[in-house]
């Protein structure tokens, strides 16, 4: 699916100049997604703040383990991730949010002998996110919050990399997982670019297991990641202009095993046609007729293995959680 791989827009948000440019960049995304044979809409949009916070309820849900096993890992491992980076580092975080799964990996590195006062670059592209995680982690760190995309908060980052330091990034939560395959292994080659010899990755990745068990991770029996999906038409509808019934839609979730990834659907109950004043778009849907909003890619630990290898990494550690299969791995550069 071709939008699964993304980089956001390069304006800052709450810059006023943003909201036309993001705007623009929405409406042109719609219009593209929902004129496909197969219509698809782009995950990032899924996280407007009414979606940013029903996935944030997802991640306490009992049937979506992923979020608990990263932080598991994150908190049994610290002392080990920490011991296998050079002394003095700075950490660049991808995607960070609030920064909470972050703290444990914090501590570690900054107690670390001759490590000095700890540099901390989480990179999101929501500004409340980062205003909380530069609060509630600047006891531990000297936070240097960057709203911007991946890749561009990369660039501003190791721009600032002192003399003899070396960097950490943290790609965490299974995001890899959001990227198609190809696009993924292309991304995580852009990272290696950036980075020198020294530097490193710690990367979270989800894992095969049960289909059974998966579904129901994106499928939960309360609904909220059903409301999580719809709430993508309702957003279009506030922000576009659209006159989606909601109600005519349901959420679905599908395992895919040729691709190895849970695909999120909205699945139109009849026929019907929806009109988006902003895209001055009118979209027929035929009933049973969906469109994919995301995919979650997940992982064998020896495709991770081969992916360092291919992006130019080398494997330095591997921690697996077995309550949920997950895996955080941690890849340098000689």
């Amino acid at each position: 699916m071709s939008t699964q791989v993304f980089e956001w827009p390069k304006t800052k948000t709450g810059d006023s100049a943003a909201v036309p440019s993001m705007t623009r960049e929405f409406v042109c995304d719609v219009r593209l997604g929902l004129a496909k044979p197969r219509k698809e809409l782009h995950s990032k949009y899924l996280y407007d703040e009414l979606g940013s916070s029903l996935f944030e309820a997802i991640t306490h849900l009992p049937e979506y383990g992923l979020t608990r096993a990263d932080e598991r890992l994150l908190r049994r491992h610290a002392s080990d991730i920490a011991r296998l980076i050079p002394a003095r580092a700075a950490v660049i975080e991808l995607g960070s949010g609030v920064g909470k799964k972050t703290r444990h990996l914090l501590q570690a590195i900054g107690a670390a002998p001759h490590q000095g006062p700890l540099r901390y670059y989480p990179i999101d592209v929501s500004a409340d996110a980062l205003a909380r995680c530069e609060r509630d982690l600047s006891d531990i760190a000297d936070v240097h919050p960057l709203v911007q995309s991946y890749l561009d908060g990369m660039a501003r980052a190791t721009a600032e990399r002192e003399a003899g330091e070396a960097l950490l990034v943290l790609f965490l939560g299974s995001t890899i997982g959001n990227f198609e395959r190809p696009c993924a292994v292309e991304f995580l080659r852009d990272l290696r670019r950036a980075l020198l010899p020294g530097d490193a990755l710690l990367i979270g990745a989800d894992l095969v297991k049960e289909p059974e068990r998966m579904l129901v991770a994106y499928d939960d029996p309360t609904g909220v990641t059903g409301a999580f999906n719809l709430n993508l038409l309702g957003r279009i509808n506030r922000e576009l202009g659209g006159d989606f019934q909601l109600r005519d839609f349901e959420h679905q979730a599908r395992w895919n095993e040729e691709h190895r990834r849970i695909e999120m659907h909205l699945r139109s109950r009849l026929n019907q046609t929806a009109f988006i004043a902003e895209a001055d778009l009118s979209v027929t849907f035929r009933a049973d007729e969906t469109i994919w909003t995301e995919s979650s890619h997940k992982f064998q630990l020896q495709e991770l293995d081969a992916m360092a290898e291919q992006t130019g990494f080398r494997v330095e550690g591997q921690w697996v959680d077995r309550d949920w299969p997950f895996a955080e791995n941690l890849w340098t550069i000689s």
